[in-house]
């Protein structure tokens, strides 16, 4: 997390190392006493307290927060107010930052952060809380969905366990976002750490109190998450706070098969079986994890496809399409869970209790109409059970690109024995052909996965391939027609929409890019030739502050690196990489219109584009 920092650290720690020489010079070092650290548990009340900084998050609004005399708790002389931001700000696009002090406080004689909040409109803080010091921050604590009121609230955040803050410099945090797309304002006061005899020790639970089984092998590492502590306010509700993994204490029942150090990261080093359990303050954490090892894994075969023929869902071996989600889970009838797991640096879809499951690649979709084939590398592990099945589905969203409608297409592959085998990688090449249900392809979003009588499967390598020949470096097709009104549209190139008048799509800047507009299927189209960077001058500048996006159409079959800018006058401008594999088919990308911060939206003049190779563009405007 990037911050912005004080100078007044650096400089205040080498003033300390100073100090710190010239005393052990002068002093018999039997006369040394373990230094003593504050134990100030005022964060602000009225100011800072003393020693305090402050920094502002990555992306947050710098100046969202700020001392107001104005408006305070019970009359006092100032308080912390944070200004949240509309949605699209272009300063940024979240209020956010942390509080942490110079040098370490004692705070293990209180059990509690507390504060006093009051907001000009009745919302939900994200995150308050602890711990955060710009550093390792290992004890950080914190309280999610906090109910914020037009009144003043005290709010109570736990400490889990405070005899490990005896050097602690993060004193408070918060982060927020717009609400329902609106900015707002909020203050915070009398910020405090205090021991109150209202707070019972809390409940501690790893893996959200549950237990655990994961399948595993020599090198596999995971990382134990759902930690979190369970107190008992003094209004009688139960209140989670998230914590450090370095609160706890963890072990292993079998240190040669798992073990786990004080991050909670877990490696697998043996075959056979260990369970991995915690303690909070000496009490046990609800849940644990049983890792079952196998011992060595043999990973999938390593995929030959050249990787211009390849449009890759799920491989180490190839740049993945974006992809919505690896398991979708989706209810009421999906039993499958997911327990992935990485092996000497290959990734692996690891799919437990197994019905049925979808792979989603929606936005954008995948025009495979260049693609002849479907790869899947599937393990079972364990026998095959009699009667055992495996299907793959291919689904295509049809041409509106969305879920449903009449216009989706799929189709369904069945596999059982001698194809199906246990304890051995299967490595599937389907050709398109035996979909024959798929009667279209350019909009293909689903790979689900199903099973009779398969309780447990791992996947790898999971992609598209053209057999082996180079996808044509001019597009064979047009780019997909835009579906958005066009009253939510400020269109630069695209035969869709009307486009801003009088635009310069080749100014003289001194580039060796040769462009061109050609007729791909019928449709004009913006080609850039041996691409270095290309200007788009408007032909008048643009204030796009009512709109959401950049929309693009890009296609390359030899690009490597592609950037598109937005700039307003200074000039100001602001690059987005975008990626570009290698794969045939158009890509569609809407780029949230925050991504181009400092550059002013309300005065767009220019575009530009660097990079290499040949780009085929269309479809270029802004949205909503």
């Amino acid at each position: 997390m990037k911050s912005i920092f004080n100078n007044r650290i650096l400089k205040l720690a080498a003033f300390c190392m100073v100090v710190v020489f010239l005393s052990g010079c002068e002093n018999d070092p039997n006369d040394f006493e373990e230094a003593k650290y504050s134990s100030n548990p005022e964060v602000f009340i009225d100011t800072f307290s003393a020693g305090l900084n402050y920094a502002a998050f990555s992306n947050s609004v710098v100046t969202a927060f700020q001392v107001d005399s104005d408006v305070t708790y019970n009359n006092s002389t100032a308080s912390m107010r944070i200004d949240v931001p509309n949605v699209n700000d272009p300063l940024g696009s979240y209020a956010g930052g942390a509080f942490f002090t110079s040098v370490g406080r004692d705070l293990s004689s209180y059990n509690a952060l507390t504060f006093w909040a009051k907001s000009s409109v009745a919302a939900t803080l994200d995150v308050a809380g602890f711990g955060l010091d710009l550093g390792a921050n290992k004890y950080q604590a914190s309280v999610s969905g906090l109910s914020l009121t037009t009144t003043w609230k005290k709010y109570i955040i736990p400490i889990p366990d405070a005899s490990k803050l005896k050097v602690e410099k993060g004193m408070f945090y918060y982060s927020e976002g717009p609400e329902n797309g609106n900015g707002y304002s909020f203050w915070i006061d009398d910020v405090k750490f205090e021991n109150l005899g209202t707070i019972a020790h809390g409940q501690a639970s790893i893996l959200n109190g549950l237990d655990k089984v994961i399948t595993s092998f020599n090198g596999v590492t995971s990382t134990v998450d759902g930690i979190f502590t369970t107190f008992s306010m003094p209004n009688a509700i139960n209140q989670n706070v998230s914590m450090s993994p370095s609160y706890l204490v963890f072990s292993s029942s079998n240190s040669s098969v798992a073990t786990v150090n004080e991050a909670g990261l877990v490696t697998t080093v043996g075959s056979g079986n260990a369970v991995i359990t915690a303690t909070l303050n000496g009490q046990s954490a609800l849940g644990s994890l049983t890792v079952n090892s196998a011992g060595v894994f043999t990973s999938a075969p390593t995929p030959t496809e050249a990787a211009n023929t390849v449009i890759s869902i799920f491989s180490n071996h190839y740049n993945n399409v974006p992809v919505d989600y690896y398991n979708g889970y989706w209810q009421p009838y999906q039993t499958t869970q997911s327990s992935d797991f990485t092996v000497n640096g290959d990734n692996v879809l690891n799919y437990t209790n197994f019905n049925f499951v979808g792979i989603q690649f929606s936005n954008p979709t995948i025009d495979a109409t260049l693609m002849s084939h479907f790869h899947a590398d599937i393990y079972i592990p364990g026998t095959l059970a009699a009667g055992a099945n495996f299907k793959i589905r291919l689904v295509d969203f049809g041409n509106d690109g969305v879920f449903g409608g009449t216009d989706d297409t799929g189709h369904t592959i069945t596999y059982t024995s001698p194809t199906l085998v246990a304890q051995n990688w299967i490595s599937l090449d389907i050709p398109f052909t035996s979909f024959t249900g798929l009667t279209n392809r350019a909009h293909l979003a689903q790979v689900i996965f199903e099973g009779t009588n398969i309780s447990n499967f791992y996947a790898d390598n999971i992609y598209l391939f053209n057999n082996g020949s180079v996808i044509p470096v001019v597009p064979t097709v047009a780019a997909p027609t835009p579906t958005t009104a066009a009253a939510n549209v400020t269109s630069i190139f695209s035969d869709t929409y009307t486009n801003v008048a009088g635009t310069n799509f080749n100014p003289n800047w001194g580039q060796a890019t040769q462009v061109t507009q050609v007729p791909i299927a019928g449709n004009n189209t913006l080609r850039y030739g041996g691409l270095n960077y290309q200007g788009i001058e408007l032909g008048s500048a643009q204030n796009v502050t009512n709109r959401n996006f950049l929309h693009l159409d890009f296609y390359s079959a030899n690009s490597t690196n592609l950037k598109v800018y937005l700039i307003s006058p200074g000039p100001v401008e602001k690059a987005v990489s975008l990626t570009v594999p290698t794969i045939g088919g158009w890509n569609s990308i809407d780029i949230p219109l925050t991504s181009f911060a400092p550059v002013n939206l309300n005065n767009v003049f220019q575009m530009k584009f660097d990079g290499n190779g040949t780009i085929y563009l269309d479809n270029i405007y802004f949205r909503n």
